[in-house]
Parts: C-alpha cells; structure tokens; sequence
C-alpha cells in the first residue's frame, strides 16, 4: 500500500476505480463480473466524446439496456502519435476520475476487449494509481482469443509460440518469428503489412468487428481490403510441415 493510499483511507472513504473489460463485439461474451460491476457502478466512464457512441458503450448496451439510466462520463481520448497531446490527455482523464473518487463514487471505465492489452484505460490506471487510489482491472475476452474461435479454430497448439504485434509500426522483422502472428492496430498501414505478408511468403485470416453486427471474414491475404476499419485483427500461422 502506498503511503498516499494508507492516509485516504485513514482520513476518509474514497471511491474505487474499474477497468473493465467488455469483450470484443458480442454482449453475450461479456463476463458476469463486467455486467455486476456495471449496474453497481455510481459512475461509467467511456473513451470518446460522446459515451453513447463509444464501442464499448453499444456492446454493454447488448446486455445491460438499462445503462442509459446511469450517470455516463466521456473521456476524450484522441487517435494521435503525439507524446504530448497523449500525456495531457492522459493527465486530464485521470484527475476528472479522482475527483469522482473523492467524492466517494466508484467509476468503472468500460473498454473494448480486455484491458491489459493495448487499452487506452491502462494510462489513466497507472495515474490514478499512482494518486493512491484503489484501482482494479477485470479481465474481458481479448479480441484475437474470439477471432480464433469464430474462425473455428485454434490459435497454437503443443510448442508453437503465439506473438501479438501491433501492425501500426515495422512488422517486417516480426513476421519472421516461429509460430502464430497476431496483427493488431492495422490502421491506414494495411497496404504496407498485405505487401509485408505477401514478402514473407506468408498467408493470412482477417477477422473485421468481431461479434458485431457488420462483422466480417476475409480468408486470403488478396480478399482483405485496404481500407479495412481499425477494428481488424489480422491472423498470420506459421506454414504446416508435412
């Protein structure tokens, strides 16, 4: 315990933070956990402008119609590179949420997939942590463990190595490692990694907005679209030897 946390908790009851994890599209793979702590929650907080247009926001909706009568918090949190505007961003998310904290409240900040893994949330935790608050993270499915599966099949099996990459950055390099190659955060790159994967002799599975209403499944390398949307994931499996 922190000696910040240790002196709230000696002067006065603080509220608690959540990151919770709702899945990546489908409500029915939301966790019994996530949908507890959502109802019991005194505040939901989202990424974005507008919560009722965030993600996260529209898949809980799936499984919990009710959310529209709880106190909604937005945190805008915009798609840039810029270390900067990112740490103010950041900074700014996490002292709006302390101050709710302060109040008493408990915040769960809902978030696509999982939280551990490549999740805006995990900026503000790491803040609000350091402010001595108590923070928990709840663990959602992650998005290439449900694309796997709506593909109908496994990601590695007996010794084979699972590597997940984000494709925004060089991926020439990682294409090269033994085993199962996870392609996240394509972006506006998925030229350049189609032309990458092609190089390495590779073939490769798109699975766009899984478990969402438009989801989408490209099985070749040629069939995936340049302009695929953000929420595309990218499986790339090592060669089976005969």
């Amino acid at each position: 315990m922190t000696a910040l946390k240790k002196q709230r908790k000696e002067t006065k009851m603080t509220g608690k933070l959540y990151g919770v994890g709702v899945g990546p599209g489908d409500p029915e793979l939301i966790t019994l956990k996530a949908l507890r702590l959502t109802k019991e929650a005194d505040i939901l907080a989202f990424p974005g402008e507008n919560p009722r247009e965030s993600v996260a926001y529209k898949i809980m909706k799936g499984a919990y119609p009710e959310i529209d009568t709880r106190q909604l918090m937005s945190l805008p949190m915009p798609m840039t590179k810029d270390k900067d505007q990112l740490k103010q961003v950041h900074d700014e998310g996490a002292r709006i949420i302390a101050d709710q904290l302060e109040q008493g409240k408990n915040v769960v900040f809902l978030t696509l997939g999982d939280p551990t893994v490549y999740s805006t949330y995990l900026y503000v935790h790491r803040r609000v942590a350091q402010m001595g608050y108590d923070t928990e993270i709840v663990s959602g499915i992650t998005s290439f463990c449900a694309a796997s599966a709506r593909l109908n099949e496994g990601l590695v099996e007996k010794a084979q190595q699972l590597h997940v990459i984000p494709a925004s950055y060089q991926i020439e390099e990682a294409l090269k490692l033994p085993g199962t190659k996870v392609l996240m955060k394509t972006g506006k790159q998925m030229k350049a990694v189609k032309e990458q994967i092609k190089a390495a002799g590779s073939d490769a599975v798109m699975v766009q907005n899984c478990g969402m209403p438009d989801e989408k499944i490209y099985r070749t390398v040629d069939e995936i679209p340049e302009d695929a949307g953000y929420y595309s994931l990218i499986i790339v499996k090592e060669e089976k030897k005969p």
